[in-house]
């Protein structure tokens, strides 16, 4: 892997918070060593490996605990700080081609610190709106590089689930409001089913990747055969249960 930048020792640390996260991400580099590679490059795989902690972090900055935010946010800053002590010139392909490779990292590491100031003054919404932005950054970063993965199929996904359920109320409410539902739902059960054939092989011979992706599918496949049948009090309650297993999926896959 390889730039010579490095801003992991910029931001101020508590020497106990410090010592918690190497143990982390002690744990995490040997969980990490039997996986297998999700892409074609070193750099995108160890981008990936740090979006698990990631993921965690997210995941529970949209909870209460603040304690939990605390030690899920201090994983993914370890993770994160860790991959980017080890960039190195020159790049390797496809990313030795992007002028704004360096600019990404140190925008991620930011919202990071950002958010992470957030949990420890226990603004767990403030802090999962910020680490919202990580999403988008490295999405971006593979989009201008040509690089796909899971994780995009999965944030087209969550994408398209917070359109239908922003504009699900409002729809309801319109004479011809069904129609225009059904449109919504349609792409999103799309969406969903690409989930399973884009899967990697490596990802989807994981034991607990089918049964979480089933929970996403029943979820579009009600919501559809409500606005099929337009029964505006089952579409409410399929509405209601679409994020759940997304959740899910994404905590551990996404």
């Amino acid at each position: 892997m390889t730039t010579s930048f490095s801003t992991a020792g910029n931001r101020h640390r508590h020497p106990r918070r410090s010592s918690v996260r190497s143990a982390v991400l002690a744990l995490l580099l040997a969980a990490s060593a039997g996986l297998p590679a999700w892409a074609a490059d070193t750099m995108t795989d160890a981008v990936q490996l740090a979006y698990g902690p990631y993921r965690m972090a997210l995941f529970a900055t949209n909870g209460k605990s603040v304690p939990d935010a605390a030690k899920a946010m201090g994983a993914a800053v370890a993770a994160w700080d860790q991959l980017v002590t080890q960039v190195r010139p020159p790049l390797a392909a496809p990313y030795d081609r992007d002028p704004a490779f360096a600019q990404t990292l140190q925008r991620v590491q930011a919202a990071y610190a950002n958010a992470d100031r957030q949990v420890t003054a226990g603004q767990l919404p403030q802090a999962h709106e910020t680490l919202e932005a990580v999403r988008d950054l490295l999405a971006d970063l593979r989009r201008r590089n040509g690089v796909v993965v899971f994780s995009d199929h999965m944030n087209a996904y969550h994408a398209q689930m917070e359109h239908v359920l922003g504009d699900s109320p409002r729809v309801l409410e319109q004479t011809d409001g069904w129609m225009a539902l059904a449109g919504q739902a349609g792409v999103l059960d799309y969406l969903a089913q690409r989930l399973r054939s884009e899967a990697p092989a490596a990802l989807a011979a994981q034991p607990e990747f089918e049964p979480l992706l089933s929970a996403v599918l029943a979820s579009t496949a009600q919501l559809r055969q409500a606005v099929q049948r337009q029964d505006a009090v089952q579409a409410r309650e399929a509405l209601a249960k679409l994020k759940a297993p997304y959740s899910r999926l994404f905590a551990k896959f996404g």
